[in-house]
């Protein structure tokens, strides 16, 4: 008997990164399950909003003779609304998706639009969350939600213990409201108080929502402009050397899920101060492999990166379970997760040819 086929893909969702420099899971997996052999197309490029969608929904019904299964990428927001009209036209076109769940504000969007949410969860083949904290939440209106964490190529980046932390800190977001980037400089002012050689590379895109500016200017009213570096966006392939210049990650966010930034600090070895917000708790244990403090709180957050850099036992412990954390997050397993799930998705037609 020979092996079923593979199902062609349409991977729909953000592939932002020649133009923003800002790579996401989805760019990632398509790029793995081409190279594995699989069909492979995605859309959308498209930076600006509404050419994106028209981008979405066109090439959902254009190409409906060249792809089996579509993955559809569903956020809260506007964003919601696009995957519930990429859906309807894939039903349209009498297509099989799997629905993959991101970002930390989803869950309290469904709270307050609990049918809509579940209608949509329910007329998918499957649903693929990266996270326990959104599986659980949204549990209630699916209950065969499947977990595949987000991945990273583990081999890429070096690991260093940190036995010894200087205030080398590190931050690793889009500059956007929800990410609270004006945190990381607050948190700098104190820590500098009592470590003067203190620095922060603060490395993302400017989303174009003014906090790129109000973290800039932030910088300069507290007097810590000059110990910040802003490098802009960078390459992916960049992220491992740029890690390295720091002992300390901050996640200052408001609002989160499972950030991929902050699981390449801790496969580099760095120590993670996070606030504690949304699935951030799911994945990083306080105390065990990073230390989580309030929102939006310079001063605890202050506190922490101190804590790590005059405790040493601390830096090395919190630096070694990091790693050891990440280790199942491998694209090996994980990618096999993404080919089974695919392949019970394809229509019943494909799952039986060949044999």
């Amino acid at each position: 008997m020979m092996l079923p086929e593979k199902p062609r893909l349409l991977l729909i969702g953000n592939f932002l990164s020649a133009s923003l420099r800002s790579r996401t899971v989805s760019e990632d997996l398509a790029v793995r399950l081409a190279a594995n052999g699989w069909d492979v197309q995605t859309t959308s490029t498209r930076r600006a909003r509404l050419p994106r969608l028209v981008d979405f929904l066109a090439t959902a019904w254009r190409r409906r003779n060249s792809y089996d299964v579509a993955i559809v990428d569903v956020y809260s927001g506007a964003a919601f609304i696009w995957a519930e009209a990429v859906c309807t036209v894939l039903r349209v076109a009498g297509k099989s998706f799997v629905l993959a769940l991101h970002g930390g504000n989803l869950p309290e969007f469904a709270r307050s639009r609990a049918n809509r949410v579940a209608r949509l969860l329910r007329s998918a083949a499957a649903v693929v969350a990266p996270s326990r904290f959104l599986l659980e939440q949204l549990r209630p209106l699916r209950a065969d939600i499947q977990l595949i964490p987000n991945a990273l190529e583990l081999e890429r980046y070096a690991f260093r213990e940190r036995s010894v932390a200087a205030p080398r800190i590190v931050w690793l977001r889009s500059f956007h409201a929800i990410y609270n980037p004006t945190l990381a400089p607050r948190a700098l002012a104190l820590i500098a108080a009592t470590h003067p050689e203190a620095r922060l590379l603060m490395i993302g895109t400017d989303t174009g929502d003014g906090s790129f500016q109000a973290t800039r200017a932030a910088a300069e009213s507290l007097g810590v402009a000059d110990r910040v570096e802003f490098p802009g966006g960078i390459p992916k392939t960049e992220v491992p050397t740029r890690l390295q210049e720091g002992d300390v990650l901050i996640n200052t966010t408001n609002i989160d899920n499972t950030p991929v930034s902050v699981l390449e600090a801790m496969a580099c070895g760095l120590c993670v101060v996070s606030t504690s917000v949304g699935g951030i708790p799911y994945l990083l244990a306080d105390g065990v492999d990073a230390l989580l403090v309030p929102r939006d709180d310079a001063t605890a957050m202050a506190s922490a990166v101190s804590r790590i850099v005059h405790e040493p036992a601390l830096a090395r412990s919190l630096s070694r379970s990091g790693r050891a954390k990440v280790e199942s997050f491998d694209w090996g397993p994980v990618l096999e997760s993404w080919e089974r799930i695919l392949t019970s998705a394809a229509p019943r037609t494909l799952r039986t040819a060949n044999r």
